[in-house]
């Protein structure tokens, strides 16, 4: 392990665009379902269901969050229709699996998304042994990243001490909350960020592809 981040006792990894590949673009699937959810809930067309759909993105942290928000919706009969998806684009990822098993302490997923659906993307990627847990939406009382609270309970629900943890995520928002505690972040500019805060201050690492870096840090030159 590199120097920079021999203090790393607690490994902690977003889900989608994170631990697969942004190009794989499982998410365009669960979009459009969104999309078709909204336009059926509310009754109105599908631009007008699209266009809501990303305001409660940005404003509430998730599509979800907003649906409950202003329209009480069900989490469970909204995240069972979303995720119903295919994902045959998801390849086994074994040089991920063999980075992932070589790093030294805990091995987390922390997702807005739910566990089924977080359990079948990782056993597609090959990672289904790979986690120690799985900190969901739900494990965080349906308030999502980037809200402080879901980092706090993350903490506290897996004993983890921030200052020896480490985050890795696709959207660069989501690591302000993390760095803010005390962990060290790791930003993958896959293209799938779609914040337009210029700030990057709070982002240790920017790197481009995770298994890559990965090994990097596990191999120094």
């Amino acid at each position: 392990m590199i120097a920079a981040l021999a203090s790393i006792r607690t490994w902690i990894f977003d889900l989608d665009n994170t631990l697969y590949p942004a190009r794989a673009n499982l998410f365009a699937g669960i979009d459009a379902r969104m999309t078709a959810f909204i336009a059926d809930r509310l009754g109105v067309d599908p631009t007008e269901a699209h266009r809501i759909q990303k305001g409660y993105f940005l404003d509430h942290g998730t599509t979800l969050s907003g649906l409950i928000a202003e329209h009480d919706v069900d989490p469970h009969e909204f995240l069972a229709y979303v995720h119903d998806v295919e994902m045959g684009m998801l390849e086994e990822d074994a040089p991920l699996a063999a980075a992932i098993a070589r790093l030294p302490g805990r091995k987390l997923v922390f997702t807005n998304g739910d566990t089924p659906y977080a359990i079948r993307v990782l056993d597609r990627l090959g990672l289904g042994e790979s986690f120690e847990a799985i900190h969901d939406i739900h494990a965080m009382g349906l308030v999502p990243k980037p809200h402080p609270s879901a980092y706090a309970g993350l903490c506290a629900a897996l004993a983890i001490d921030p200052t020896t943890a480490l985050f890795v995520e696709d959207m660069a928002r989501n690591l302000k909350p993390a760095k803010a505690i005390g962990m060290t972040t790791v930003w993958i500019d896959n293209g799938s960020e779609q914040s337009a805060d210029p700030d990057r201050s709070y982002i240790d690492h920017i790197v481009h592809d995770l298994p890559t870096w990965l090994h990097q840090i596990l191999e120094p030159a």
